[in-house]
């Protein structure tokens, strides 16, 4: 199946590094103009140099609301694909969670997505066509030990798809969140390092072995693209089947 995606314009956030910048380098690949938001734009000088026609990158602080919407005014109304990838992930158990963890998490994973896709929708509404994919997380369906702030963090995400589907659907805008597992990034690596820990989400996991980036990139590509028109409001899990199975 091809997914065409001509004269199209992306907005993806996160886009520097792991889930993001396969995203982006995917889209590229199939010549969409991609506004690339990052913290640290040096993690995209790779991509610009290899599509220096396809992607504009900004350095932004997506915590801060009003810096935030001043960045994306000169393009709020060109976007029709939306990515709010960009998210803050720590794990501490309950007794220890402290007040900036919260703020950390929440700021980033939950106002943010709000934020951007406020300024956004503005001209996806006025054209009347637009495609939202929010990358939440299978914490978000799941409980896990040491979750708890980034757990509901990721599922306010799927509540808030859900409601973004229901208000924006009028306008010919869907917007789905997917929820993916344990993904192959340096980020993850680091994280599941301990093998006892890696042993046994995988012996969880019916397909027995974790996410790889591209995977991912490509079901975000597939829920962006008009081949999945009708698909909105919907959560989806990435993960080899866990969430489905429960094992």
């Amino acid at each position: 199946m091809t997914l065409d995606f001509a004269g199209q314009t992306a907005l993806v956030t996160g886009a520097g590094r792991g889930i993001g910048r396969e995203i982006v380098r995917q889209l590229a690949t199939r010549n969409v103009k991609i506004i690339a938001i990052c913290r640290t734009c040096s993690d995209l000088d790779s991509l610009k140099k290899e599509f220096p026609t396809n992607v504009i990158a900004i350095e932004l602080d997506l915590r801060d609301w009003t810096a935030t919407r001043k960045a994306l005014e000169p393009y709020a109304d060109k976007i029709d694909m939306l990515v709010n990838n960009a998210a803050y992930a720590k794990c501490t158990p309950l007794g220890e969670i402290t007040e900036q963890e919260c703020d950390d998490h929440y700021s980033l994973n939950v106002k943010a997505i709000i934020n951007v896709t406020q300024c956004v929708t503005v001209g996806m509404k006025q054209r009347r066509s637009g495609s939202i994919v929010n990358v939440s997380s299978l914490a978000g369906l799941v409980g896990y030990k040491d979750h708890l702030v980034y757990g509901s963090s990721k599922a306010a995400v799927d509540l808030m798809t859900k409601i973004m589907a229901l208000e924006l659907g009028p306008y010919n805008i869907r917007v789905n969140s997917i929820n993916p597992g344990v993904t192959n990034t340096e980020m993850a690596k680091v994280g599941w390092s301990d093998p006892e820990r890696r042993d046994w989400m995988l012996s969880r996991c019916p397909l027995g072995r974790f996410n790889e980036p591209v995977e991912i990139a490509q079901a975000v590509l597939f829920l962006l693209n008009q081949k999945s028109g009708l698909i909105n409001g919907v959560n989806l899990p990435i993960d080899g089947g866990i969430y489905t199975t429960k094992m």
